[in-house]
């Protein structure tokens, strides 16, 4: 059967259908497509979520016992809220050079030096000292209210500074850039078979080992220090090598001295006076450097002069101490007036500017040739960094009444009494050295510094002891076990200059997780004072006292035990998110 053909469509028709019909197929799809693609790209293009790390830095258990178990609860409790915790272990150097030099750090627990007048907090946090080293503003913490207010307080005196004071601590309490735990008290222990008039209050001061009394014909100081580090180096403005040092103390002299009380005596200087805003000062006559160089109104002037900048003017980047920068920020000039007299010229209220008098020192001859760039061969040194800042100092020369013997490394530092030493006079009324040497022998842990003292090899442990071994305390005929509390606190620090702790809120959601109270009975053995703020009692205002609690940022939780869901909903009150049990940022 033939097949009937159909009729052939005109071609030209036929190619203009089918672009037609595909023209509009294709915008469609385009129009499909390109809605798929702005979603996939909105998806795609968006920051990967990740869970929120951070690093908490501390010394390992042979350096500070206490610091490592604080850092080990906080990183728990960090971890139960989604925060994945590293814990970094640093010698005692390494972890003040990565804190207080190189800021390199997210979170650190450690002890801070203190003091025993507030203004100790200018230093501590004004923004203008935020990149600089040392205990200047480590945290790198900026906020104008508050530099306001560190400036008040040190233009006021008596109740007018008491009222700055309190603001000032009550903005700071409600930002926490570090989080004050507790006040330790200071522990240790003496024989007094040999030496007998220890004074506990001064130990962690010159005075307290001046005009101890020798029993029999004991004419050899033998102490025990559980820091390795002043056998070292012995520059008294080393960041990473000083702390509270009475060993440094008794090698340099300051031009004032704070007796156990806290009054400020004369010194160096014989006395001083006000004229308006000025110090006037008289120097002791007579008196030298350990070198024989006569101790002069030009050394001091040096002294804050450098203080201010070690490079003395040569360097495009100025090198302030790490040490001593809110005592010499005081001073506006000094003029020498006299080979013994000089005119100290202050911007601050009287109270502030007795930390001007306290600081050590130093004989121009010796220090102002480390006024130079330093230089390592082979190494890159940062600009503004001069020999100053380098030097272990050794031999040191002061004006102090003990110089320099002898050391060994990680072994022993033997101070040798300096004979010419004004104190020895008999018309200065004021305590001087009764012994001829001073060895203070180095041994890294508590119990065998105990042992020391306990078979009759050491006289006293001049660093305090450590909280782990003080049920193991006895007192004896011979032994005695002093308690004083310290100006030197423990802390949390935060690294302000980038997230997640650029945040406020973020750093308080962190500063409540962690039970003070609960801390100083198990990690402290209850031998210290709790902080909501890390000034000395009497300036505590009533809205920042401890009882049983931080009034400003209460622990989430009882007894150590942490309220993991109140926590977690404190982070989201700060702008973070979970995804699932992870607090998450983007990337």
């Amino acid at each position: 059967m033939a097949t009937k053909k159909r009729p052939r469509e005109n071609a030209g028709d036929s190619m203009s259908g089918r672009r037609a019909f595909l023209a509009s197929a294709g915008v469609g799809l385009s129009a499909a497509t390109a809605g798929c693609l702005r979603e996939f790209r909105s998806a795609v293009n968006r920051t990967h979520l990740e869970q929120l790390s951070v690093s908490i830095t501390t010394q390992p258990a042979d350096g500070d016992r206490q610091a490592i178990q604080i850092a080990r609860r906080l990183a728990d409790n960090l971890e139960a809220v989604g925060i994945d915790v590293s814990v970094p272990l640093r010698s005692r150097e390494e972890f003040l050079r990565d804190i207080l030099i190189n800021h390199d750090f997210d979170i650190y627990v450690g002890r801070h030096p203190g003091a025993s007048d507030p203004d100790f907090l200018y230093e501590t946090l004004h923004s203008r000292y935020g990149e600089e080293a040392g205990w200047q503003n480590p945290f790198g913490y900026a906020n104008t209210a508050v530099d306001d207010l560190l400036e008040t307080q040190r233009t006021a005196d008596g109740d007018e500074r008491q009222e700055a004071v309190d603001g000032l601590l009550e903005a700071v309490a409600a930002e926490q850039p570090f989080v004050p735990i507790c006040r330790p008290t200071d522990v240790r222990l003496v024989r007094t078979d040999r030496f007998d008039g220890w004074r506990a209050d001064s130990l962690s001061t010159r005075l307290g080992y001046l005009d101890v009394e020798r029993v029999g014909e004991a004419n050899r100081l033998r102490g025990t220090v559980i820091d390795a580090r002043v056998s070292k180096n012995l520059n008294p403005i080393s960041a990473e090598y000083r702390g509270k040092d009475p060993l440094l103390d008794l090698l340099y002299d300051s031009l004032a001295t704070r007796e156990h009380d806290g009054t400020l005596i004369p010194w160096l200087a014989t006395d001083w006076d006000w004229d308006g805003d000025d110090l006037l000062v008289s120097l002791r006559r007579g008196h030298t450097f350990h070198d024989g160089e006569p101790v002069t109104a030009d050394d001091v002037a040096f002294t804050y002069r450098f203080l201010e900048d070690t490079s003395l003017g040569s360097s495009d980047v100025p090198a302030p101490t790490p040490r001593y920068r809110g005592a010499v920020a005081a001073v506006d000039s000094v003029d020498v007036e006299g080979d013994h007299e000089l005119r100290i010229r202050l911007n601050t209220g009287e109270a502030v500017a007795q930390r001007v008098l306290t600081v050590p020192i130093l004989p121009r001859h010796r220090w102002e040739p480390r006024a130079e760039q330093a230089t390592v061969r082979g190494v890159r040194i940062a600009k503004g960094t001069t020999e100053a800042l380098i030097t272990d100092n050794v031999p040191p020369v002061g004006s102090g009444p003990f110089e320099f013997g002898d050391r060994a490394e990680r072994e022993h530092l033997t101070l040798e009494r300096f004979p010419d030493h004004f104190t020895a006079r008999d018309d200065v009324s004021l305590p001087a050295a009764s012994v001829d040497r001073l060895r203070a022998q180095i041994d890294p842990r508590s119990p065998s510094a105990i042992s020391l003292i306990e078979t009759g090899d050491s006289d006293i442990t001049i660093s305090p002891l450590e909280a782990y071994v003080y049920d193991d305390l006895e007192e004896s005929e011979v032994k005695r076990v002093l308690e004083t509390p310290s100006e030197t606190f423990y802390h949390v620090g935060f690294n302000t200059r980038s997230a997640p702790f650029a945040n406020p809120y973020v750093r308080r959601a962190v500063a409540r997780l962690i039970d003070k109270a609960w801390l100083v009975e198990t990690v402290f053995e209850g031998v210290a004072e709790p902080l909501a703020t890390p000034v000395p009692d009497e300036w505590i205002p009533d809205s920042l006292a401890f009882d049983g609690v931080d009034p400003g940022v209460p622990f989430f939780g009882d007894d150590g035990d942490l309220d993991v869901s109140d926590a977690r909903a404190a982070f989201e009150s700060a702008g973070y998110r979970y995804d699932g049990d992870k607090l998450v940022v983007r990337e």
